[in-house]
């Protein structure tokens, strides 16, 4: 029972709400802090896409070696009974990712492609247009050409270190009927480009076809995505061949012959980078590049 001599001492003050200023000072805080969180991610995420694609080019040079140890060559980089190649769904045109696919876990896709016809047959017709993400960069937002009749690929062999059509004369590792052995990379292994990055357009032929939809040259400089959204322009002239390029900014990734994965810079030195291109033309280039 409370005494009526005590008294119960309440106080009178209310919470204290925050202002309108200090509400907005606040969000205008959270608002930096998201401001400088978001590149920090987004650069997280592409250094993750990078390390995947990365993992891609190696995991295409072990095939390319492991094709090598089987067939004591190199595979072609592309087949046809006659060229140079032009760029257009006519011909064989089987490329060297074809003949990689038992190499990397794809033996349904192997067997399902029948290497007697051309890639562009009726009988291709399902396989060619199969995604496979070993041939694709995560930072490339695109898996097939425009029409859905073939699965795009961002590695390209190395044919010739010229702007040159691909023909069986070319100076590279992956050309037309190709069967290059290890003795004949008179410049070593680690000093020729196997396979690099490339941007197909959506236009593309796609990753089963040998023609510059698989296949390039160090004659180009490396390029970068021609949109913010990575599409490609419109193919040029059937004749051409074109350069590497990839998403990741700065330059492109490449597997070398010895299978060591490189990054090089889109300002290499335009000699040196025809040099990485060529297998035997007895340049030196300095190993830091």
């Amino acid at each position: 029972m409370t005494s009526p001599n005590v008294v119960s001492i309440h106080s009178s003050r209310k919470p204290r709400a925050f202002t309108l200023v200090e509400l907005l000072v606040v969000i205008a805080i959270i608002g930096v802090l998201v401001g400088l969180l978001l590149p920090a991610v987004q650069a997280a995420r592409e250094a993750a896409r990078r390390m995947s694609c990365s993992n891609n080019l190696a995991q295409l040079g072990l095939a390319t070696h492991n094709y090598e140890f089987s067939w004591e060559h190199l595979p072609p980089g592309t087949t046809n009974p006659d060229g140079p190649i032009v760029s257009e769904p006519v011909g064989e045109h089987i490329s060297f990712l074809v003949r990689l696919l038992p190499y990397i876990e794809q033996q349904g896709a192997a067997d399902d492609f029948d290497t007697s016809q051309s890639v562009y047959s009726a009988d291709n017709a399902k396989v060619r247009s199969y995604q496979i993400a070993t041939f694709l960069c995560p930072s490339f937002p695109f898996s097939q050409n425009e029409d859905e009749t073939a699965g795009l690929t961002n590695y390209a062999g190395c044919h010739h270190s010229t702007e040159v059509q691909i023909g069986e004369d070319n100076n590279g590792l992956l050309f037309l009927n190709s069967e290059m052995t290890y003795g004949e990379i008179y410049d070593g292994s680690s000093h020729t480009i196997l396979i690099g990055e490339h941007l197909p357009s959506l236009q593309s032929l796609g990753w089963a076809s040998g023609t510059r939809a698989s296949l390039r040259n160090t004659g180009t400089m490396i390029g970068g995505s021609s949109d913010p959204f990575g599409r490609s322009m419109d193919e040029p002239p059937a004749q051409q061949v074109g350069g590497f390029a990839s998403e990741h900014r700065g330059g492109a990734q490449f597997c070398f012959a010895d299978g060591a994965i490189r990054f090089l810079s889109e300002s290499i030195d335009p000699d040196v980078f025809a040099h990485l291109g060529n297998r035997a033309d007895g340049e030196f280039v300095d190993d830091a590049m």
